[in-house]
């Protein structure tokens, strides 16, 4: 029996050339961290987002989602809590970088010309931008100029009515959203069995100077490791996450690879 499923290692190698030869059909790629997340979420919600959203895109539109990145690049104090939690496991910027641009190369030897990399992870963002150039420079190198890369954090989707029925009482910021409202209350629709609601920390948001200091003063960071209160966080918010974030990634992905409709997956 023949199941179908969007994920590229699950199919076999003919199934998989079959898919991808072409170029037609877009690979999509979650890019996440090991990474705490307060006393009451587990340590791969970077992965488990955005392996989610890149599900139900590559759905829509007949693509196939790659293995995620499962370790990320260094916390950082103002976005992650920092880098000197236990638990918290984390590439060099090198090691990365390094990574990334072999499994874009791979993927274009393949015959993939649509790639995107679905992040879910703030500090991946410009180690994530040198892989994508230094892979496109060697391709270029050996004569392939067709391979297209679209980058999104699936938070850069929700708009502003969303955010109103988000955060009633007012938003404070990307960048304190760690371990907060936006996560908890995707992970409490999707993965409800993972979250320890009752053990989740309420405390006022951090605030920070408006510069960073290496090695970091641990003491900036809120204790629990939450960077805002997931107080708020319920599963029907999960879901105006989901509704207005994969609507977005569709549609982007739709202009970009110029799509009409995704290929059935055969």
């Amino acid at each position: 029996m023949h199941h179908k499923t969007v994920f590229a290692a699950e199919l076999t190698w003919p199934d998989y050339q079959r898919r991808v030869e072409s170029g037609e059909t877009p690979i999509l790629i979650p890019f996440g961290s090991m990474e705490q997340h307060g006393h009451h979420m587990p340590m791969h919600v970077d992965v488990l987002l955005p392996t989610e959203f890149a599900r139900r895109a590559a759905q829509e539109l007949g693509a196939l989602v790659a293995p995620p990145f499962t370790y990320g690049y260094k916390s950082q104090q103002k976005s992650g809590g920092g880098n000197f939690f236990p638990g918290t496991t984390s590439l060099d910027g090198a090691s990365l970088v390094g990574a990334l641009k072999d499994v874009i190369r791979e993927f274009a030897r393949h015959g993939a010309r649509n790639l995107c990399i679905v992040n879910g992870h703030f500090e991946n963002t410009w180690f994530i931008a040198e892989a994508i150039d230094l892979a496109l420079r060697e391709l270029g190198w050996g004569g392939i100029h067709d391979v297209k890369v679209v980058v999104l954090s699936y938070w850069d989707f929700v708009d502003q009515a969303s955010i109103g029925r988000l955060y009633p009482d007012g938003f404070l910021g990307w960048d304190i959203e760690h371990g907060g409202v936006l996560e908890t209350s995707l992970m409490l629709r999707l993965h409800p069995e993972l979250v320890l609601l009752e053990r989740a920390v309420d405390h006022p948001p951090a605030s920070f100077p408006p510069y960073d200091v290496y090695p970091p003063h641990p003491e900036w960071t809120p204790a629990s490791g939450t960077l805002s209160s997931p107080r708020d966080a319920t599963a029907e918010k999960g879901d105006i996450l989901l509704d207005v974030c994969t609507r977005g990634i569709v549609d982007a992905l739709r202009t970009e690879f110029r799509m009409t409709d995704g290929p059935a997956a055969r």
